[in-house]
Parts: structure tokens; C-alpha cells; sequence
């Protein structure tokens, strides 16, 4: 698993994002890093029914540590994602293409783990359950998925892969892609336009601003918008 490690020492940076490149994003909303994002030629932004269902502790921010499940008949535990929650860096989050299987790919003895190894949340392309349960016990742990369904996975679902370039929300995620989240829904930032989309984002939050003022100032939405070209 060349992007993650078991290392206390982890606590402190997420995978190969200091603490102040996390601490950047937090402030970006995913508005502006979707836009960000697709200035550099890619799409970032996950499909809106990968959406808010445990909150956290404020906007999601952390590298990717993926996970990849398929149809299977067999009764088998999820291994990948166990070994996901394992072995991964503190801050991270899990990641897991379900194919947007109405059953539940995560629930609360696996946020528990994940709580225990300081992991910052997961995202689902696929269910949860044990919402009250995460929610109450593990208000700080972030849920991304599709729904909440009580159906478990054992003889519906097997894992087939860690740490692979796996599809979430239609959009390609590899292991150490940033991946950014709040009440908007999520996107993801390529790990090779990390910094790029940072200013992008960035400069467009401040003419964001600037437009905002000017509306307020002018009485006019449309005078905003002819001065900025952005709605």
C-alpha cells in the first residue's frame, strides 16, 4: 500500500498533504473547487447523490484511500475495506466503489475502527447503516453516500481491491487524490493539481466576494454578473 501507513506519527499529516494544504481546503467551498477543478480540464465534482449523511466536524478534507467492491453471492466479510481502515493514514478517507449498490458498504463497528484510527470520514458509491448509531457515538466522523439501507453486504457484495483507481460518483479516484466534501456534496481534486486548483479555487472565492459586494453595493444582480461573468 504505497499510499498509506500505520504510523502514529501520521497524526499529525494526512499521506503526502501537510496539515496546512488541508487547512486551505477546509476554507474552499466544493462550489469553487468544482469549478477549480474543471478550469484545469477535469471533472472533480462527484454526482449529487453521493450526499451529506453524517456530517463530521465541518468541511471533509484528506487524501483518498479507495476501495473497490462487486456482486458476489458469497458470504465473505468486506477484507479490503477492513484492511483499508487498518492500515491507512490518520486523516484519510475511505473511499469504496459499490457501483451504487443499494446495500449498506459501511456502518458503525467499521466507523468505530476508522474513529480508532483517527480516519477523517469515507465516502460511499453505495449505502450506509447504523446512521443513528454514527451520528450519536461519532459526531466528528464524516458519512458521504447514495443512502442509508439496513441491508448488509454478506452474500450480496464482495471487495476485490485496495488502493486502485476505482469510480465513485462517476468520477475516477486514485489512492492520494484530495478528496473535499460538505453540504454541497463532494469533489475530487487530482493529486497532481493539488496546488494549481488551490490558487484556482482561491481566486475565484475572492472574485466571489468582490461580486457579492457589488451586487449588495449596486442593487443589481446583473450589474454583478456583466462585471464578472460568473453566476
Amino acid at each position: 500500500m504505497s499510499d498509506t501507513t500505520s504510523s502514529d506519527a501520521s497524526s499529525r499529516e494526512s499521506a503526502h498533504y501537510p496539515e496546512d494544504v488541508l487547512e486551505a481546503f477546509r476554507s474552499i467551498t466544493t462550489a469553487s473547487l468544482a469549478d477549480a477543478v474543471e478550469q484545469h480540464g477535469r471533472r472533480g465534482y462527484l454526482t449529487g447523490a453521493v450526499h451529506q449523511v453524517a456530517p463530521g466536524s465541518g468541511t471533509l478534507v484528506g487524501p483518498a484511500v479507495t476501495v473497490r467492491e462487486i456482486p458476489a453471492d458469497e458470504s465473505l466479510p468486506p477484507e479490503h475495506a477492513l484492511q483499508a481502515i487498518d492500515e491507512a493514514a490518520a486523516g484519510s478517507i475511505v473511499c469504496i466503489d459499490a457501483g451504487g449498490a443499494d446495500v449498506a458498504v459501511w456502518g458503525g463497528l467499521m466507523t468505530a475502527g476508522a474513529v480508532a484510527r483517527k480516519l477523517a470520514g469515507c465516502v460511499l458509491d453505495g449505502g450506509v447503516r447504523d446512521v443513528t448509531e454514527i451520528t450519536r457515538d461519532f459526531p466528528g466522523f464524516a458519512v458521504y453516500a447514495r443512502t442509508a439501507v439496513p441491508a448488509t453486504t454478506l452474500g450480496r457484495m464482495r471487495t476485490v481491491s485496495l488502493n486502485e483507481p476505482v469510480v465513485v460518483g462517476s468520477v475516477d479516484i486514485r489512492p492520494g487524490d484530495l478528496i473535499v466534501a460538505d453540504r454541497d456534496g463532494v469533489v475530487r481534486v487530482p493529486a497532481d493539481l493539488v496546488d494549481a486548483v488551490r490558487r484556482t479555487a482561491e481566486e475565484i472565492e475572492e472574485r466571489e466576494k468582490e461580486q457579492t459586494r457589488l451586487i449588495l453595493d449596486s442593487g443589481s444582480l446583473r450589474a454583478g454578473l456583466a462585471r464578472y461573468h460568473r453566476i
